[in-house]
């Protein structure tokens, strides 16, 4: 009985040390997250280890390793490190199956656990863009759909046009037949205008799975509309004599070629100096007759469209007169300037740049300037007349002829006539000389 009594206390006693020296051993784990197809580190460690041993078992209470012993024949699963401190193992491709929670067990009295957590990113599929059928027509509703699966969890769609997001859309989230990972699809509806026409709508794809580097699908829009029109002159103040060139800008999808010149609701009535080359119509020189609304007009499979432009001609400005110098019987000169404005009318200086294929009779005498030439030649005519008359006036003399000789001195008129008519006998002598 004492011995006994002696054996079953030195058994308490191992015992009771085996306790107090594992109350300070505690095994550590870290839970794991690893992409789909990635390689995963399990590590089990312990601070204060008596040469206990340590296991790695899978979700399913698998052993995988027991210290540095290889337990279950999986060639994805290799041993790391192996010490009386340490227990690490990898997985490697890691597939969607291979996720749950991990043990790593460390064999004291009683046995102490950690619980690791392998979680498994399902990675999405480069996503797909669909409900685009080219062309779409101006002003029509367009549907668009982006749809990715596999991802886990749920992967984010965003949309893109013109870099800027586009925040009113519809978001769908289904499940996959795994049970494990999920469809999303997102649809996008916006009525189309000219303004979309190669525009490139882009689906981007985020998730945790894609290293910051989301999955992005791009759709490059195709919009037909009809022809929009303006006409651009080559000068905005077109003058008789000079050339001029109006340019149709014609812009429509598909592309209006050619494009139809008129002028005043007809055809160009001068073929020969209009000339139609491409979008352009070039006046080679332009004259009163050209005044008038010119039209262009283009068309394409959508449509036509059209502009017009209001062609006034403008004169060339006048210059003034030379200096006109009359000369008369005497020696005065007479020397005028006149500076005639006309309103803008044809005028004797730009008659010289006449149109040569200008009609017969389009254009009348110019009464203006034949009047205010009238009326130099008149005035002229008059001042000349007037400084002639008193030069005469001033040059004019008193003269006595024969018969009044004597008669200076008589005292009255009488008396003087009576001497002026003498003896008979001089009266042959009285005679006057004119030359």
């Amino acid at each position: 009985m004492i011995w006994k009594r002696s054996a079953v206390l030195r058994f308490y006693s191992v015992c009771g040390l085996l306790l107090q020296g594992s109350q300070g051993q505690f095994p550590l784990t870290q839970n794991v997250t690893v992409v789909e197809g990635g390689t995963a580190i399990l590590t089990c460690r312990v601070d204060q280890n008596d040469n206990t041993s340590l296991q790695w078992s899978n979700p399913a209470q698998q052993t995988l390793y027991f210290d540095d012993k290889k337990a279950l024949r999986d060639n994805r699963i290799e041993l790391v490190r192996a010490s009386w401190h340490e227990l690490s193992i990898s997985v490697s491709d890691v597939s969607l199956s291979d996720e749950g929670q991990y043990t790593c067990s460390l064999f004291t009295m009683p046995v102490k656990t950690s619980k690791a957590y392998l979680t498994v990113l399902g990675v999405p599929e480069k996503p797909q863009i669909s409900g685009f059928s080219s062309p779409v027509m101006e002003g029509d509703l367009m549907q668009l759909t982006c749809k990715t699966s596999g991802s886990k969890p749920a992967a984010d769609i965003r949309w893109f046009k013109n870099d800027k997001e586009i925040k009113d859309v519809k978001y769908l989230k289904e499940e996959d037949a795994n049970r494990k990972t999920f469809t999303v699809s997102s649809t996008l509806d916006f009525r189309v205008d000219r303004s979309d026409d190669g525009v490139a709508v882009i689906c981007r794809v985020d998730h945790e799975s894609l290293n910051a580097t989301p999955q992005v699908a791009m759709q490059v829009l195709e919009i037909h509309y009809t022809p929009s029109v303006k006409i651009i002159p080559s000068t905005p103040f077109p003058q008789e004599g000079q050339p001029l060139i109006l340019t149709c800008e014609s812009k429509g999808k598909p592309l209006p070629e050619p494009v139809l010149w008129t002028k005043d609701g007809g055809e160009l009535p001068d073929p020969d100096r209009m000339v139609v080359s491409g979008r352009e119509l070039n006046i080679l020189f332009l004259n009163k007759t050209d005044n008038g609304t010119y039209r262009c007009e283009a068309t394409n499979t959508i449509g036509q469209s059209s502009a017009e432009y209001v062609l006034i001609v403008h004169d060339v400005p006048n210059t003034l007169l030379p200096t006109t110098i009359i000369p008369s019987l005497t020696t005065a000169t007479v020397t005028t300037t006149v500076t005639i404005t006309t309103c803008p009318t044809t005028s004797a200086t730009t008659s010289n740049i006449r149109d040569p294929n200008a009609l017969a009779g389009q254009t009348g005498p110019d009464h203006a300037l034949i009047g205010g030439i009238v009326a130099v030649v008149v005035f002229v005519t008059l001042c000349s007349i007037f400084l002639l008359g008193r030069y005469l006036a001033r040059h004019k003399g008193t003269y006595l002829t024969n018969e009044a000789k004597g008669a200076e001195d008589a005292p009255d008129a009488d008396t003087a006539i009576i001497n002026a008519e003498g003896s008979q006998v001089n009266a042959e002598e009285k005679k006057e000389y004119f030359i």
